[in-house]
């Protein structure tokens, strides 16, 4: 091997090292990229992990929404029926009443109204005509105000007691007056 114009005569070998240099490094890229791709399916794979999680949280909280909202409307028809039951029993009570209220005799009982004596609105004047104690409820209100009392009275026989503001109410025309004893039918009156 003689050297020519100062440049060494090409061995054999260089050829052969050209192409190991070259296949290490396309095997050093390729090496490269497939860390790169196992990086890039990690990152998806931690992301894809993190997107199953928040579908299955909202997926339970939907569930959880519904398992509510089907208790609620369950309530709501339960307090539905109640309110119906409650009305029917309502209605039937108040036609009981009724039934008994009419089958009762009239209280034996009459009411007049005069001034007061000391001028403070009108006193109501409630006569016993009958022979018997009748232990009373008397119910007064004030449509206008909105006020209503109730007092409890034990009218003695063939007799009459004074009620006015002294015993708790100062009579107006309009009052709205009631009376009511167990044993009798109630009397209702409006003041004139």
């Amino acid at each position: 091997m003689t050297m020519e114009n100062g440049v060494p005569p090409p061995s054999a070998n260089e050829p052969k090292r050209r192409g190991l240099v070259v296949s290490v490094g396309l095997n050093v890229v390729q090496l490269v990229l497939i860390c790169i791709l196992v990086l890039y399916a990690f990152m998806l794979n931690v992301d894809l992990g993190d997107v199953k999680r928040r579908l299955s949280k909202e997926v339970e909280i939907r569930q959880q929404t519904e398992t509510y909202l089907v208790e609620t409307r369950n309530q709501l028809t339960d307090s539905l029926h109640e309110i119906e039951q409650l009305k029917a029993q309502l209605a039937y009570k108040e036609t009981d009443y009724q039934a008994t209220a009419t089958t009762l005799p009239p209280i034996p009982v009459v009411i007049n109204f005069r001034s007061s004596i000391l001028g403070k609105g009108l006193v109501a004047v409630i006569q016993n005509t009958s022979d018997r104690y009748l232990p009373v409820v008397l119910s007064v209100r004030n449509p206008s105000l909105s006020t209503a009392k109730r007092f409890k009275l034990e009218l003695e026989p063939k007799s009459s007691i004074d009620f006015g503001h002294l015993e708790g109410w100062q009579f107006a025309a309009g009052d709205e007056l009631g009376l009511y004893n167990d044993g009798f039918g109630a009397l209702k009156i409006t003041v004139p």
